[in-house]
């Protein structure tokens, strides 16, 4: 099996699991969050669907710049509506699950680069990129995201295992 292959069956499982998350956003409270340092929840939201466009770039692309130089910025995903929030997560997921098989094992020791106005930010490679700042992070970004519905007294969907609302398997 390949490193792609393994890691395709990894998003599949993860992928599900943070659809339920997204699932359960309420609309009505996309301008809350809990803190002043903190990310409203339609942007953790957004943050959290557009995981998928990262994937798919990071597995398509020697590098990322967010912020190229003489052309528009990366412009971040904030949830406007739930119909906006699933249709974005989905159809960045389905892009990740296409790019990430045509992946070789090759490719994926090769080096990974993130750019902003055309500086190297880091490089690293593409297999360390999509496992930690794909992958983990959007597992990361869902906790949080599952932190802001217990706060807003939302069920929280079950992960791994049952959740204090969600007891079934």
């Amino acid at each position: 099996m390949s490193i792609a292959q393994g890691m395709l069956q990894e998003l599949e499982m993860e992928a599900a699991t943070t659809r339920k998350f997204l699932e359960r956003v309420p609309e009505s409270k996309y301008d809350w969050k809990p803190h002043e340092k903190s990310m409203t929840l339609g942007r953790l939201a957004g943050h959290v669907a557009e995981m998928g466009m990262w994937g798919q770039m990071t597995a398509a692309m020697n590098e990322i710049d967010i912020a190229p130089v003489g052309q528009e910025p990366y412009k971040a995903c904030v949830a406007t509506s739930s119909k906006q929030l699933l249709e974005e997560f989905d159809k960045n997921t389905a892009a990740f699950k296409s790019a990430l098989p045509k992946v070789t094992d090759a490719q994926m020791m090769e080096p990974w680069s993130l750019k902003s106005g055309g500086n190297t930010i880091f490089t690293i490679p593409r297999v360390a990129c999509l496992r930690g700042f794909v992958l983990n992070h959007n597992v990361h970004h869902r906790a949080q995201l599952g932190v802001y519905l217990r706060l807003l007294d939302v069920p929280v969907p079950q992960t791994y295992g049952p959740s204090a609302d969600d007891k079934g398997m």
